[in-house]
């Protein structure tokens, strides 16, 4: 049972202010903090002031919670959404509804003593009618998946670009994603390839080149993408099973319709030609938000291009929301979805999302943000729902390190 509940403001990982709640029950005290992103969609759930987050939780939501049971994960967050009111959290906030919802999420799964990658495997959702395209397990809770718990291919970012940098590239991330067959194999091969890269960059630019940016990633002095792949070809060294993902973020250099990169304003068909090129020259796995959030249709080409060669992210596309997935997947915009939870704002919606994403076919990703704490909650999510794919950022950096030592720590429990 719900004992208490309290927010208080921290920072987060850029030096901004964040929200973190505590929450006490009879099993004891669980924590959890809000994210926050640079480069966001329009249609994400609302932050408001972290003062007021921290008000509306002491003020609004914690009278609501206490005597509540933690176990009822969908219940409470129904309540949640409720008292919020809006369709984005507006009202709340999505900044003050998230930390409560995972901390719901941590004491349920402590009052069962299970881990917490095994409670959410098993956590309820929030029955939805799915619709005609929805796919056959979207629709409530009777016959849902059930997904054995896995580790998910980690995707580093070691080259930081856009808005989380102060760098002159455009393309936001720049990936390396091994697969080797095991996390920690994994996890070896990032850290190895951003030694090296580290050691390139000292070599070719002076230490100047090795700053890094929000995610951890590396901010060399060059301007040019292509230049940024050379580099990450290089320290790759040909291993068949090390790739290269991009987050593009083309919205960040969309502009009257046009998109402006490496010096040159692209046409849609430019653009798509130009990423076409791209995936010929350089061993990519996957290109995530290629095209602005508003441009839906070089969404629906560039997937009947290449959708078959290489996977095609919706972040900013579909804000980990249904109704946003739902047209993607009516208008074929793109075969993978990024998770955020912090976009929608609850555990249940971020499980109904992931439910309704995997009835599509779609690859999935469960990513971080650029502000980010300490929480290491999307490591037990990745592995609780089967997810394909994690992206923390860099090897570096104790608030991304948490989810990879986290993860390291639930392989050698599934051993």
């Amino acid at each position: 049972m719900i004992k208490s509940l309290q927010a208080r403001k921290i920072l987060n990982s850029r030096g901004e202010f964040t929200v973190e709640v505590e929450l006490e029950t009879n099993k004891g005290v669980f924590l959890s903090s809000c994210p926050s992103g640079a480069s966001r969609g329009k249609n994400e759930a609302v932050a408001v002031e972290p003062s007021k987050a921290v008000d509306n939780v002491n003020e609004i939501i914690a009278p609501k919670l206490k005597g509540e049971l933690e176990g009822r994960q969908k219940e409470i967050d129904e309540m949640l959404i409720e008292l919020d009111g809006t369709e984005d959290k507006a009202n709340l906030g999505a900044n003050a509804i998230l930390p409560v919802s995972v901390a719901v999420c941590r004491a349920g799964a402590a009052a069962q003593d299970l881990p917490l990658y095994h409670y959410l495997e098993h956590c309820e959702t929030r029955s939805r009618p799915a619709g005609p395209d929805a796919g056959p397990d979207a629709g409530g809770d009777a016959g849902r998946d059930r997904v054995s718990p896995s580790l998910p291919i980690p995707c580093f970012n070691i080259i930081n670009g856009g808005v989380h940098s102060g760098s002159d590239l455009e393309i936001q991330e720049f990936m390396v994603v091994p697969n080797k067959g095991f996390f920690s194999e994994n996890l070896k091969a990032g850290v190895q390839i951003y030694q090296e890269l580290k050691k390139t960059l000292i070599r070719v630019f002076g230490k100047r080149a090795i700053n890094v940016g929000d995610e951890g990633g590396f901010v060399p002095p060059i301007s040019i993408e292509k230049e940024a792949l050379d580099l990450l070809k290089t320290v790759i060294r040909g291993e068949r099973d090390i790739e290269i993902g991009l987050d593009c973020a083309a919205s960040q250099f969309y502009k009257n319709e046009n998109y402006s990169l490496d010096s040159i304003v692209f046409t849609s068909e430019g653009l798509l030609g130009f990423y076409r090129d791209l995936i010929k020259r350089y061993p990519i796995i996957f290109l995530e938000d290629p095209f602005a959030e508003s441009d839906w249709d070089s969404f629906q080409e560039i997937t009947k291009r290449v959708g078959k060669e290489i996977i095609i992210f919706g972040d900013d596309l579909l804000t980990t929301n249904i109704e946003k997935m739902r047209e993607a997947k009516k208008r074929e915009a793109c075969n993978g979805a990024i998770i955020k939870p912090n976009q929608i704002g609850t555990v249940t919606e971020t499980l109904e999302a992931i439910k309704i994403a995997r009835s599509f076919g779609w690859k999935i990703m469960v990513a971080h943000r650029s502000g980010e704490t300490s929480d290491d909650f999307i490591a037990d999510l990745a592995v609780g729902t089967g997810a394909d794919f994690i992206k923390a950022g860099a090897p570096a950096r104790s608030e991304r390190n948490a989810k990879y030592n986290r993860l390291l720590k639930i392989e050698n429990e599934l051993k």
